[in-house]
């Protein structure tokens, strides 16, 4: 376990707003934020047992649900602020939006607030990508994208750099959707093809990646589309009553999530008893327990998100931006030169100036 690093002064937080991460990927290289984010998640899920864990607390409406993730380590707590509401994108706002913030363990000072709208689109990428390197064949060269929104080129893009993807098909029921992921590609070193449907897409892929959003207990994947040694990379399945795989997809497949508890209640699985048996990531990549035996096998990763993947990235994104002097620092919590006398900042009470 790190050794915890002692109280530091007040010195204000860190703020990284959405300008300052356009600039941080564009000096960095979106290739470059992925694969870093990656290692980073990955060193992290090796680190499993020292994390203070929990399932996120969401709030649900008819449109969609607003939700918390916390977690921390003995250093470092964070947590992400993060909602998913389809309709969204009917007035003009994102579906998903998304802030975090990440504190120091010995006093609860906040170090850093972040946009993570964009952030969450790298991380989910970067898990993905993650988990398709030991669940995956490693001849894998084609892949299927369905649910061609706001994360797809992120995916696409994960998948090219750290799994080997070369051939992209992709399907969407939104036509215009599918038109503008092609376009984002277009150059980017992936023949890519527009299917007609689903089934269409899945025909002949080594992987898998559904990424839809609508709120709904959905069907994107039959059992007839499921051929020998397929990994279906599942992501848009991330709450109650929503999911993309039919139950025997599942059924016929070794299943892996990211926290068991939360999956259970969340994810693709929510479908299943209790009792079926998953396999939380972790094991997998610290060697506790197999991942792709054979070349036939079918592997599910019904991955919903997880705290420890937001800790994972807030922690490189606070590192990166101050190698590359981005962000400013604001007074996010009082600077009181006299902290007992919170009153007084009300009537002219010296504030601290920042170390």
């Amino acid at each position: 376990m790190p050794a915890q690093r002692p109280a530091t002064p007040p010195s204000g937080t860190l703020f990284v707003g959405v300008p300052d991460m356009v600039r941080l990927v564009r000096r960095k290289g979106l290739p470059a934020c992925i694969a870093g984010v990656a290692a980073r998640i990955e060193a992290d899920f090796l680190r499993w047992p020292e994390f203070d864990k929990s399932a996120r607390v969401a709030s649900h409406s008819a449109d969609g649900v607003i939700e918390l993730m916390p977690i921390a380590d003995a250093t470092r707590f964070a947590f992400k602020y993060v909602n998913g509401h389809p309709k969204n994108t009917r007035s003009g706002l994102p579906t998903v939006m998304a802030f975090g913030v990440l504190a120091d363990v010995a006093t609860g000072a906040p170090r850093l607030l972040a946009e993570l709208t964009l952030t969450t689109a790298i991380r989910t990428a970067a898990t993905s990508a993650v988990a398709a390197r030991r669940l995956a064949r490693p001849d894998s060269r084609r892949m299927a994208l369905i649910g061609n929104g706001a994360q797809s080129e992120f995916q696409a893009m994960a998948f090219r750099d750290l799994v080997g993807i070369r051939e992209l098909r992709l399907f969407d029921t939104d036509p215009a959707a599918s038109a503008k992921l092609a376009a984002n590609l277009r150059g980017q070193g992936l023949d890519v093809r527009v299917c007609a449907s689903t089934a269409d897409a899945v025909r002949g892929a080594d992987i898998v990646t559904t990424v839809t959003a609508d709120k709904a207990l959905a069907t994107i994947v039959t059992p007839a589309m499921v051929e020998p040694g397929m990994h279906f990379n599942a992501v848009g399945g991330d709450c109650p009553g929503k999911t993309e795989l039919h139950r025997a997809v599942l059924e016929g497949a070794d299943v892996f999530v990211e926290f068991e508890p939360q999956s259970r209640v969340e994810g693709d699985i929510q479908q299943l008893p209790a009792d079926f048996p998953v396999t939380e990531l972790w094991r997998v990549l610290a060697g506790h327990a197999p991942g792709r035996r054979d070349a036939r096998q079918v592997t599910v990763f019904d991955s919903v998100g997880f705290a420890l993947e937001d800790y994972s990235a807030l922690c490189w994104l606070a590192e990166t931006a101050a190698a590359l002097g981005l962000g400013e620092h604001v007074d996010l919590v009082p600077q009181a030169t006299d902290p007992k006398n919170l009153f007084g900042l009300l009537h002219g009470a010296p504030v601290a100036v920042a170390a």
